[in-house]
């Protein structure tokens, strides 16, 4: 991994207890994958998949690579399409990833990379059934309540697991608009690598 998002790492915060127990389902799913060998498909779901599903996509993905949990695939997508919004890939751009727009359009697409060699985070707004992400055995991961409470099924999902997280959109054009998409970026990284520490291969 680069050496500038090798530092945030280190920045990872300890989890609470409350939260352990919101996370035991995700644990329990990804462990259930690997245990029988299969791949782990998880698309993380808000409204607008604008925000926080990316940050959730793309920490889950290095979380598993960090680990060397094998076979994991993480996706996102929204009850609606919009556009990545620009501060998250300037956070996460500022936390050491390498991000590079491949295409200029309203609803742009980053290729999102966490180091040399890495496979590329494909990053773009669309919708959670988008043709782009897995259709059948993935984890549906809410990560925000309107989400979680306007899509009550989630066609394909085999297991549907709240999540949720404060929209850092409440600091948009703000002075402290920064602070707060960099915070929500390291509190999503802690659960993620919470998560994926307590899987056995």
């Amino acid at each position: 991994m680069y050496s500038l998002l090798l530092q945030t790492i280190t920045q990872v915060q300890d989890i609470t207890e409350e939260r352990k127990i919101v996370l035991q389902s995700l644990i329990d799913f990804i462990q259930q994958k690997v245990s029988s060998r299969q791949e782990v498909k998880l698309n993380f779901i808000c409204t607008h998949n604008s925000r926080r599903s990316h940050l959730s996509q793309v920490w889950a993905q290095v979380a598993a690579s960090h680990f060397n949990i094998p076979d994991v695939l993480s996706y996102s997508g929204g009850t609606e399409e919009t556009a990545l919004f620009p501060k998250v890939a300037e956070t996460l751009s500022d936390q050491g990833f390498n991000i590079f727009r491949i295409a200029e359009t309203n609803n742009p697409v980053y290729a999102i990379k966490y180091g040399d060699n890495a496979f590329p985070i494909i990053g773009f707004s669309k919708k959670y059934d988008h043709p782009f992400n897995p259709s059948f055995a993935f984890a549906a991961i809410m990560t925000c309540s309107q989400a979680d409470a306007g899509c009550p099924f989630i066609t394909g999902a085999e297991k549907r697991i709240p999540i949720t997280y404060e929209d850092p959109k409440i600091s948009d054009n703000t002075p402290w608009q920064a602070e707060v998409y960099a915070e929500r970026s390291l509190q999503i990284a802690s659960e993620m690598f919470y998560v994926f520490s307590k899987i056995i291969k």
